[in-house]
């Protein structure tokens, strides 16, 4: 890393008092929380079309000086997660599994984000909607249930994710299965029955199909499960808008810990599967085999972007459950704890009810 390139502050002092300024999702300006503040945050709050960056040109790292830049951060011990720290804050907690974490000066030189889609959910609505998910979870722990709906503010965090396009061309080689039916004789009890039978004729075939790909999106981050992240989905990439720092004021930036290179493979492993349901179209009759298929991919293209995401991180009898809410559309996912108070309760509640049905029966006979 060059040491000479200074490292960027997202910080917006309030023109009134001073005091930091942040982003208020539900109005989409910025506000100070000390005098009550607004500014409007700079850039265009509609969907234009963000710029494509060559794959190869930064693979061989020839992209512009002007595609990176340097931030402060600080890498969780416990989780791996990388996330931009407040140049006043010290000490904090990981937003991600709650582990205390010290701040050092460790900077990082990365991709600038190209896009970012600003949160359209507040904390307020986030922590509402947390708390609902967990009301209807009915195994959870009272307490967890109770800690969670009193307990700290929910962190904003924007989620890095890789989108790539591609043009691919792809022939392929397989055969087309076509189900046709004979009458066959059967000897059942004794006697001689007809039935028709099912039977499969294969025909060779070859063929060419074509796809291109826009925005196949990446996670970029490996601090949080898969299953939840994809269970957010699916995010409307359309409210994407061009990368100001503006968006991110009051809330915090993790770093990509998934490269370039690995999101690629990801891309190419989604392309492989949307290509093999495009060939097994194009065969065509009623099962097919695929044999071989060859893809020539071409013209890829990527984008650094940023994705809203409230967490929660919450300690329950020193175990963490985490909880995620989108940002854009409120949609919840995680961990879901079980209480064995309530499954005891329900097993007792289960056999009770079956002695029941069973001695009712037996009165009945």
């Amino acid at each position: 890393m060059d040491a000479t390139t200074p490292t960027e502050q997202h910080r917006f002092p309030c023109d009134q008092c001073g005091a930091d300024m942040r982003f208020d999702p539900a109005e989409g300006v910025l506000k100070c929380d000390h005098c009550g503040n607004v500014q409007a945050a700079a850039g265009e709050r509609r969907a234009p079309v963000l710029k494509e960056l060559d794959f190869e040109a930064a693979i061989a790292r020839r992209l512009p000086e002007a595609e990176t830049e340097v931030t402060r951060t600080v890498t969780c011990t416990n989780c791996g997660a990388q996330f931009e720290f407040d140049p006043a804050v010290h000490a904090a907690e990981c937003p991600f599994c709650a582990t205390p974490v010290v701040a050092d000066t460790g900077e990082n030189r990365h991709l600038k984000p190209k896009g970012v889609m600003p949160f359209a959910v507040d904390e307020k609505s986030a922590h509402k909607a947390m708390a609902d998910w967990l009301g209807r979870l009915w195994f959870a722990p009272n307490g967890l249930q109770e800690y969670a709906r009193k307990g700290r503010r929910m962190s904003g965090i924007y989620v890095p994710y890789w989108t790539f396009d591609a043009d691919t061309k792809s022939a392929y080689s397989g055969e087309r299965g076509t189900v046709y039916y004979e009458t066959v004789t059967v000897v059942r009890d004794g006697k001689r029955q007809q039935q028709q039978v099912a039977r499969i004729r294969w025909t060779p075939v070859r063929g060419r199909v074509a796809r291109f790909f826009d925005d196949v999106l990446v996670l970029a981050s490996k601090s949080l499960p898969r299953k939840y992240t994809e269970a957010l989905e699916p995010w409307d990439l359309s409210a994407l808008v061009p990368y100001q720092p503006q968006f991110l004021a009051g809330f915090r930036a993790e770093g990509y810990t998934v490269t370039l290179e690995e999101g690629h493979q990801d891309a190419r492993q989604q392309m492989a599967r949307v290509i093999e349901r495009d060939v097994r179209f194009d065969i065509g009759g009623d099962q097919q085999r695929i044999h071989n298929i060859d893809t020539d991919v071409r013209d890829v293209t990527f984008k650094h972007i940023l994705l809203p995401v409230w967490l929660a991180a919450y300690k329950y009898r020193d175990k963490t459950y985490r909880f995620v809410v989108n940002g854009q559309s409120g949609r919840v996912q995680g961990e879901r704890p079980y209480s064995a108070i309530k499954i005891a309760i329900a097993v007792v509640i289960g056999i009770i009810l079956a002695a029941g049905i069973g001695y009712l029966a037996a009165q009945q006979q």
